[in-house]
């Protein structure tokens, strides 16, 4: 499972235990088991970030992928499913 990070500093979804910086999290699935296993790999992933800093500045600046993915955010299953590619489907108007 992929899950898509996002900093934010008013809604927080998940929280790095080091730092206290928060996140929005994009989620690939929606199966409530697979998304709790998950949360667990990501918050030690999150304290793992910071191996030479305890700041935020350990994180980051734009979205990104757990695991890690090396496409454009916008693309991963998680910004896809999770509704942040920010990809919108053209429809053609109909011509009279």
């Amino acid at each position: 499972m992929q899950v898509l990070l996002k900093h934010s500093e008013e809604k927080k979804d998940i929280e790095c235990a080091v730092c206290k910086q928060g996140f929005l999290v994009y989620w690939e699935r929606s199966c409530p088991n697979e998304r709790e296993t998950m949360r667990t790999i990501v918050l030690g992933e999150l304290a793992r970030h910071h191996h030479d800093t305890d700041t935020t500045t350990a994180h980051p600046a734009m979205p990104f992928n757990m695991p890690d993915w090396s496409g454009d955010h916008r693309f991963s299953g998680a910004a896809l499913l999770g509704g942040l590619s920010g990809l919108r489907r053209e429809i053609p108007i109909p011509r009279a």
